[in-house]
């Protein structure tokens, strides 16, 4: 088999999931300002899934089911996800598999370089699944993409998205030295009254103090979190986030619609008008930070490329 253990996308996690949903609520009529565009399999959109296959790679654009996917995917840019596609944690929100993973490839990293270089990118984003079950959380192998990446293509710009590294924190931060990116990403997700529910097994101090504690050790790298929101949260909590992320040194943000990816998954609350977006905008303006992406259908590495040429949002 495949994987050593069962890749639970089934009825053990949505089981689990509705027990985890804060509140049952009634389904809610989309807006119309949520659109997402569906992939063309005859254009680019089909192509570059193709090339994910041959290269034996995943992407968390399809693990996660997000809404961009045929935007980006038609752009001839993925969001690759290294690590395998079985995360060891369970977070309701999320779409991507759980359950014990393989251990890490170690061609992984020359199959991403070469798939960059096919898709002749200039800017890459690279995630990963948490990977509790290894003694860095996986840092280690981010470094060594990094680092091929670097071989191969010494002038692409390189954003990771981390997962937390809970409870290893120091030898991650260590190993994630070894082969620096361009911009270090690490979602809050959510405010931190909503973790318990949101973020079973994360820690929302941790989170902010991984943010704070890569940039006092690598002063020159951007740190970069972003948000979901329609979770049940008040923009008034939001903003504190904002505030509490400016506190910790970070200075890049996203924040979008949660989009819940099927009914077992945590239900949206509400969705969040466009006004209420530009709000959250202006007020991480007014705070410095230098780069802040505030829209319904705004992923954190949705148009990375693009929003990082920006100075203010």
């Amino acid at each position: 088999m495949r994987e050593r253990g069962v890749k639970q996308k089934g009825e053990q996690k949505i089981a689990r999931v509705v027990r985890l949903a804060p509140q049952a609520v009634p389904r809610l009529r989309k807006p119309d300002w949520i659109r997402v565009k569906a992939g063309d399999a005859a254009g680019r959109f089909g192509a570059v899934r193709k090339l994910l296959r041959a290269e034996r790679l995943h992407s968390v654009c399809e693990e996660a089911a997000c809404p961009n996917m045929g935007e980006c995917f038609g752009r001839g840019v993925a969001t690759f996800m290294i690590l395998g596609d079985i995360c060891t944690r369970r977070c309701p929100f999320c779409a991507v598999g759980h359950g014990l993973p393989l251990p890490p490839d170690v061609d992984e990293p020359a199959h991403i370089a070469k798939c960059v270089a096919q898709l002749e990118l200039d800017y890459v984003v690279i995630t990963s699944v948490d990977r509790d079950d290894l003694k860095d959380g996986g840092a280690a192998h981010f470094a060594a993409v990094v680092a091929a990446l670097r071989r191969e293509h010494p002038r692409i710009q390189i954003e990771l998205l981390t997962p937390d590294f809970r409870r290893r924190l120091e030898l991650a931060l260590d190993q994630l030295g070894r082969a620096l990116p361009d911009v270090l990403n690490h979602n809050l997700e959510t405010v931190p009254r909503l973790y318990r529910a949101v973020r079973p097994g994360a820690d929302y101090a941790h989170s902010l103090r991984l943010l704070k504690d890569f940039r006092a050790r690598y002063p020159r790298i951007p740190t970069k979190s972003g948000l979901m929101v329609g979770l049940g949260e008040t923009d008034a909590e939001i903003l504190a986030v904002l505030q509490d992320l400016r506190a910790h040194g970070v200075e890049r943000l996203t924040i979008g619609q949660y989009l819940a990816p099927s009914r077992h998954h945590l239900p949206v609350q509400r969705y969040v008008a466009p006004e209420t977006f530009r709000m959250y905008a202006a007020e991480a303006a007014r705070l410095g930070f230098t780069v802040a992406a505030c829209a319904p259908m705004v992923r954190s590495s949705y148009r990375a490329d693009r929003e990082m040429e920006n100075k203010r949002p």
